[in-house]
């Protein structure tokens, strides 16, 4: 690995950071990531940034208003060290579902987060599995996107779950993603058929495939307070289903998310390690990301397509 990459992380997701160092084989570096008395977050860079090519590992996981303060503070501070060039590495990106109006007079908080990033310095963003792909489109930075698919699919294939499996995208947003594990999966497809009651619930109302007697994955990208996740879980085993799977990228689990999984038709949950979780919960399986991050992060930084690592 060159010698003018500088690896660093906030107090987000240490140990993602730390299997990410590992899977580089490139220590991180020394920084600290503070509180004044009164709550203030103060950075500072113990090691010389000149001209280094700099990625700071910053997922915005929960509280997301306290970390994307840390990371938009540590970038200023990299900016102002003379840092070579800035990538924020953002793989769970908070704030992603306010990407448009959907009502009046309300913000595009996912637009503002990306001016922010951009102005406090940073000269490309790598992010995990963002809720809209139109969020690309929000930076005037380079953005590289990458997926945590490939990470599942090896999961499922070694571990020889995919018998008789047909993927399942719990609303017309997940479509493409579902698509993506039927083709290299080789399985059938199913869409659960929702109305919204208002803006913050749903309700299944049916099938649109054939899931009798199959077993199933929900495949989508944020699992938050699992209310979909579930109905959709119920009104498919009611239609027949088998043993019942479900994947997220990123793993949110507000509010009720883990009484109701588990009490649910859930066989089990799969998410990534984007957002820290202890593991240990019976119905929870973490799958980690650091090789693809890391991988990521090393093609950037020798100036190799990222593009490859798609699914």
């Amino acid at each position: 690995m060159a010698s003018d990459l500088f690896l660093c992380c906030g107090n987000a997701n240490l140990k993602l950071a730390e299997n990410i160092s590992a899977y580089l084989d490139t220590p991180l570096k020394d920084v600290e990531v503070t509180r004044f008395s009164e709550g203030e977050i103060f950075v500072k860079i113990n090691d010389n940034v000149r001209n280094k090519d700099v990625f700071i590992i910053q997922p915005t996981c929960p509280d997301p208003n306290e970390n994307y303060m840390e990371l938009l503070i540590m970038i200023d501070a990299f900016k102002r060290a003379s840092a070579g060039r800035i990538t924020a590495v953002i793989p769970y990106y908070g704030y992603a579902r306010q990407d448009r109006k959907d009502q009046s007079r309300v913000p595009i908080s996912a637009k503002l987060i990306a001016n922010l990033i951009t102005a406090a310095g940073a000269d490309r963003v790598l992010a995990l599995d963002l809720h809209a792909t139109q969020i690309q489109g929000f930076f005037d930075i380079p953005l590289d996107h990458i997926y945590a698919a490939p990470i599942l699919i090896d999961f499922l294939q070694q571990e020889e779950i995919t018998e008789d499996m047909v993927i399942v995208s719990p609303d017309a947003g997940s479509i493409k993603m579902a698509r993506a594990f039927c083709e290299k999966l080789n399985c059938d497809f199913a869409i659960v058929d929702k109305k919204r009651i208002d803006d913050k619930s749903t309700q299944a109302l049916n099938i649109i495939g054939e899931v009798e007697g199959k077993n199933v994955i929900i495949v989508d990208d944020i699992i938050a307070t699992a209310g979909s996740l579930v109905e959709a879980a119920a009104i498919l085993k009611k239609k027949g289903a088998k043993d019942i799977y479900a994947f997220a990228s990123h793993g949110v689990f507000s509010g009720p998310a883990y009484e109701r999984i588990d009490k649910s038709e859930l066989k089990q949950v799969f998410i990534t390690d984007s957002i820290y979780h202890e593991e240990g919960h019976p119905k929870i399986k973490v799958l980690s990301i650091a090789a693809l991050i890391g991988e990521a992060i090393r093609r950037i930084h020798n100036g190799e397509s990222v593009s490859l690592l798609f699914i």
